[in-house]
């Protein structure tokens, strides 16, 4: 009996264990982290480590699959790319929201640092580590009494312009793929990636040299969870671009195909645009607005 022949412009995914391998992966990372952090069982690294591991094969595997339909079976009709690409939209734009918790937490305790909750919280909990208890609820205080925050004009400040100047390598590389440029399309790709390496170790070494810690003041579990989440991102995105490096030394994507560099792009631009909210917000804004917020 033949085969019916397909009519229509969208994709039939067939049937895949990657849904469901990823799914055990991810509870295996989740009870084994739970576990760990709570002391329950010395196999708890040995669960969570699986977890991983499993993860981290599911993505590149499920990775290898979506690429195979892309490039060489010819799933990705242009109807199904636009639902790509809508899908892709609603995905950063929960990332958007995502990010505002964070700011929206940062900016509750900075515009009302002598609302007496944060005053209670200060007289119980302290201010960070070194500051003896209740030293910090000096009402109208931002940063609060015993944090020594980041000068925002020195590593903040050169991760902003290497953020910046990311951007402007991936739009070259960008440009370069609409008009078939294959050379300039690696080489942005590849300053793309090393100036994202680069912004990640400069977080890196600043928060090793943090003079607040991340437990026992608002400061600094505001300052970490959006940053270092932030710095997530930029660790997924700058793989995003690894990947779309591999692609196109594999000879991948064309001036009329290339949706996966495409969403590369629209993620990492997502990511620059944040940092200089934060970099303004926190870094520049948070280090001083603040007390004039205050009062002070």
């Amino acid at each position: 009996m033949a085969t019916a022949q397909i009519k229509h412009d969208y994709h039939l995914v067939d049937p895949s264990p990657w849904p469901i391998i990823g799914s055990i992966s991810l509870l295996f990372v989740t009870v084994g982290g739970i576990i760990w952090m709570h002391h329950l069982s010395s196999a708890a690294p040995i669960i969570f480590g699986i977890g991983v591991i499993g993860v981290l094969y599911t993505m590149a595997n499920w990775w290898v699959d979506v690429i195979r339909e892309a490039q060489y079976q010819g799933d990705h009709t242009r109807v199904v790319q636009i639902s790509h690409r809508y899908g892709m939209i609603l995905f950063i734009a929960s990332e958007v929201m995502f990010f505002v918790a964070w700011f929206w937490a940062f900016f509750n305790s900075a515009l009302f640092p002598a609302d007496a909750v944060h005053a209670t919280r200060d007289a119980v909990f302290g201010c960070g580590a070194g500051t003896q208890m209740g030293a910090c609820s000096v009402p109208g205080t931002w940063p609060p009494k015993g944090i020594d925050a980041f000068d925002p004009w020195h590593l903040p400040l050169l991760n902003t312009l290497l953020l910046l100047t990311s951007g402007t390598t991936v739009t070259w590389a960008h440009h370069a793929l609409l008009h078939n440029d294959r050379k300039g399309l690696k080489y942005g790709l590849l300053l793309t990636i090393l100036l994202g390496l680069t912004f990640t170790g400069v977080q890196a070494w600043e928060y090793t040299h943090a003079a607040f810690g991340f437990a026992g003041n608002i400061y600094g579990a505001t300052f970490f969870m959006a940053t270092g989440f932030h710095g997530f991102h930029v660790i997924i995105g700058t793989i995003f671009l690894i990947v779309c490096l591999l692609r196109a030394n594999a000879g991948h994507f064309s001036p009329t195909q290339h949706l996966g560099f495409e969403f590369a792009a629209w993620y990492w631009h997502f990511v620059d645009v944040v940092w200089l909210f934060l970099f303004i917000c926190i870094y520049v804004w948070g280090t001083g607005g603040g007390r004039l917020a205050g009062g002070e």
